[in-house]
């Protein structure tokens, strides 16, 4: 009674009450323990999640697929990758294997850190121990191999699925994997595919396709696919209404696209005033440029990015003081601008750059084989490299 108590305090978010409800059972056993930790881990409270699972006497599959868990919801995900391996080597002695729940954590990781040799190597793991690739291990294959830019492994995994054992999720999971890679007409021929095996697309479905239309700049597509969204009964989210902002915006129809944004039933969020900013920065609208522009940056007065983007309106029109004020404004409320940097995982090591960065201690190397590939896209196929430029092949 006084595990399921725990439960239930745990399950309504209610971690408090757990823990003292917790702390007065004389001798609490692995169900207690595994109770009270995944509270923790569900209200996204890692630390006292942490110290638990630290404290804990022993621990189960359960105990490990909680923690790995609440460290991908977290954004943890290097942390939860750590975990699984430490589950291996020190679990595995005493009979602890992950199950379809673990994997399926296991490869949200991957997906989310984009290792692609993690991910292939958490498949071999599945097929070697035997796993039967249940709908929901399927689908996490397909998103993680997506999401690492291997869309190809994401088909695979999907067509070896027999299409009457699938459901919405791993058909949204293709969309939007292939929309994601700017295959357009190919997310929108698996939707018609989805139709015709007679699973019922949601919100998500629409989502992606909507998506994979503003890579594609299919207006008309775009149009016809939201007035679908709403012919079958579903609501469009302010997400819907963003999508259709941006793929108006960069075709150049900013009137239908502004018409858009007035027309919605809910307040336009900062995904669509943003689609709508850079269109005007793109086509040079700089009246609608600043309105939009003053409205982000009163919903987001701590976003750097809000400011920049009003001083680029004026920079368009050459209204140079009003873009010097825009920044200083930024500066006088202590915003600072953090500069965008990229990330690159090599050998199982991740590499951190920032424009200009010197710090890297390949930096000659890597700058020598920049100039090498500049030098190959600006010049004509029958003009010879210099042999010098070809040093850090």
């Amino acid at each position: 009674v006084a595990n399921s108590l725990v439960h239930m305090y745990a399950a309504c978010a209610l971690p408090d009450l757990a823990r003292r409800l917790f702390d007065e059972i004389p001798r609490p056993n692995l169900v207690s323990w595994n109770a009270l930790l995944d509270g923790y881990a569900k209200c996204h409270d890692l630390l006292s999640a942490r110290c638990v699972f630290d404290r804990m006497p022993q621990r189960d599959v359960v105990s490990w697929s909680a923690m790995i868990d609440g460290c991908v919801k977290c954004g943890e995900h290097r942390e939860a990758l750590a975990l699984f391996e430490m589950m291996e080597t020190t679990g595995a002695g005493n009979g602890v294997r992950a199950n379809d729940i673990t994997m399926v954590s296991v490869l949200g990781a991957c997906a989310h850190l984009g290792d692609l040799g993690r991910g292939r190597q958490m498949h071999r793991y599945l097929q070697e121990r035997g796993f039967l690739l249940n709908l929901r291990l399927a689908t996490s294959l397909v998103d993680m191999y997506a999401k690492c830019g291997a869309i190809s492994e994401a088909l695979e995994v999907f067509r070896a699925v027999p299409v009457t054992s699938t459901d919405v999720l791993i058909w949204n999971a293709v969309i939007g994997g292939l929309a994601v890679h700017g295959l357009t007409m190919e997310s929108v021929q698996i939707f018609q595919e989805m139709q015709h095996s007679g699973v019922v697309p949601d919100e998500i479905t629409y989502l992606g396709l909507l998506s994979a239309c503003v890579h594609g700049g299919l207006v008309g597509e775009a149009w016809r696919l939201f007035r679908s969204l709403e012919a079958q009964g579903l609501r469009p989210h302010v997400e819907h209404y963003a999508c259709l902002v941006d793929v108006l915006g960069r075709a150049g129809r900013l009137e239908e696209a502004y018409g858009v944004v007035k027309s919605m039933p809910m307040e336009p969020n900062v995904s669509v005033l943003g689609a709508l900013l850079n269109a005007c920065h793109l086509h040079g609208w700089v009246e609608l440029g600043e309105v939009v522009g003053r409205q982000l940056v009163q919903l987001q007065p701590d976003h750097d990015g809000r400011y920049i983007g009003l001083s680029n309106i004026y920079a368009i029109a050459r209204r140079w003081q009003e873009a010097k004020k825009a920044r200083k404004v930024m500066e006088e409320r202590g915003v600072k601008k953090i500069p965008g940097f990229s990330e690159i995982d090599v050998g199982g090591r991740l590499h951190r750059f920032i424009a200009h960065d010197k710090a890297h201690s390949g930096s000659r190397e890597i700058y020598a084989l920049l100039n090498l590939i500049t030098v190959e896209m600006k010049m004509k196929d029958d003009v010879v490299i210099p042999e010098y430029f070809c040093t850090y092949r």
